[in-house]
Parts: C-alpha cells; sequence; structure tokens
C-alpha cells in the first residue's frame, strides 16, 4: 500500500507542477476495504507533506470510534446531518485553497444517500442510461479542479492499484468519463466492490 501511496503522490505532485493553482480531487472507489483506501490516503497527505488531508465522507461521525484518534492525519468531512452539510462545500473550499488537494468518493451510487438525494447528472453505463452523483461537478466547475480516480485489488496477499488518467471536471465530458471508469472497474473487479449485491447497484439507473 505504501508503494500505491508513493505511485499516487507522484502523480499529485506532476499535477500540481504541470498547472500549480488548479485543486486535485484525489477518487478512490469503493473496492477492497475503505479502511485500506484511508490509510493510503493518509500516506499520500504525509509524502505530500500536509498535516492532514480533508475526506469527504458518507459514513457518519465517529461511527466506528473516535475518528479523529483512528485516523489522525484524515480530516473528514462529513455529509450527513444537516449541520455538518450545511456550509460543507465551503469546508471543501478551504481546504483545496490550503492543501490543493482533496479526496471525493466520486463513485457512490446516488442510492446510498438516501436521506438526503444526491443531484445527479445522465451519463450512458453499459450501454443503457444512467446517473451519476453530480456533487464533484459542480464543486470541481467552481474551483477549476482535476479529478485523479483509482480503484485498488486485492490478489495474493498483495494490494494494488488502477489508476485512471485525470479528468478535468470543467470540461462538458467529465461526467461520461467518470461513467466509464466505473463502468471499467465494475467489469473488471466487481467481487471487490463494497457495496456488491447491496440495493445501490441498481441506482445507477436514469430514475430512482
Amino acid at each position: 500500500m505504501d508503494a500505491i501511496a508513493a505511485e499516487l503522490a507522484s502523480r499529485v505532485k506532476a499535477l500540481k507542477r504541470a498547472a500549480p493553482q488548479q485543486p486535485v480531487f484525489l477518487s478512490p472507489f469503493h473496492y477492497v476495504s475503505q479502511y485500506a483506501n484511508i490509510y493510503i490516503v493518509e500516506r499520500i497527505a504525509n509524502l505530500l507533506g500536509l498535516k492532514s488531508m480533508a475526506v469527504v465522507s458518507g459514513v457518519l461521525q465517529n461511527q466506528y470510534g473516535d475518528d479523529h484518534a483512528l485516523i489522525p492525519g484524515i480530516r473528514v468531512l462529513y455529509t450527513y446531518g444537516d449541520q455538518n452539510r450545511n456550509g460543507l462545500g465551503v469546508r471543501v473550499a478551504r481546504s483545496l485553497k490550503r492543501d490543493g488537494v482533496a479526496v471525493l468518493f466520486a463513485d457512490v451510487p446516488p442510492f446510498t444517500m438516501h436521506r438526503y438525494p444526491m443531484e445527479t447528472v445522465s451519463v450512458s453505463m453499459f450501454g443503457k442510461e444512467a446517473r451519476v452523483h453530480n456533487g464533484i461537478f459542480r464543486m470541481g466547475e467552481s474551483f477549476n479542479a482535476v479529478m485523479l480516480p483509482f480503484y485498488l485489488r486485492f490478489e495474493k496477499g498483495r494490494f494494488n492499484a488502477h489508476i485512471f488518467e485525470p479528468v478535468v471536471l470543467a470540461s462538458g465530458d467529465a461526467p461520461q468519463r467518470l461513467a466509464n471508469y466505473i463502468e471499467i472497474a465494475l467489469t473488471d473487479n466487481y467481487q471487490q466492490w463494497t457495496p456488491a449485491g447491496h440495493p445501490s447497484l441498481y441506482a445507477f439507473s436514469p430514475a430512482k
């Protein structure tokens, strides 16, 4: 996992060298283990010289214990709860301005946020009409940000990562490129997709 973090940190640094003022959204997809994803993100923050990195999370605050104690290198921006949602965009903006990088799981199925229905955008997946969460595109356009998506695999006792090409979030084809990446990941590694077998599998459908 340290090697994966080093490769991702190297790519973030390359993006920042090419466009120093352009923020980067790291986007782990929901594969293998969220613990593994967060470990990698925390290592990336360390390699980038950051004291902490902001992660937008749909998990309830302190669901598995004291979040700050468990992951001190991660600054979690929660989406659940009215109090947490108010000003979420402002907190993300502050993090991007301060650090130049933040984390958002862009492949989250809209169904999983049933209490607070997501804004979605129409795309095509597996040859059919579909929809994906629009939040990263809305924020990305505002900040002129780029997204660097990846997903994990675990085979024969080792982790490896498939890192996709970066996506300029203000570009018109950005939603469809994300949908294409989600489709590639599902086709390649469905068995290690953490929502596999859950009704959220159908949440990319074009209607609620």
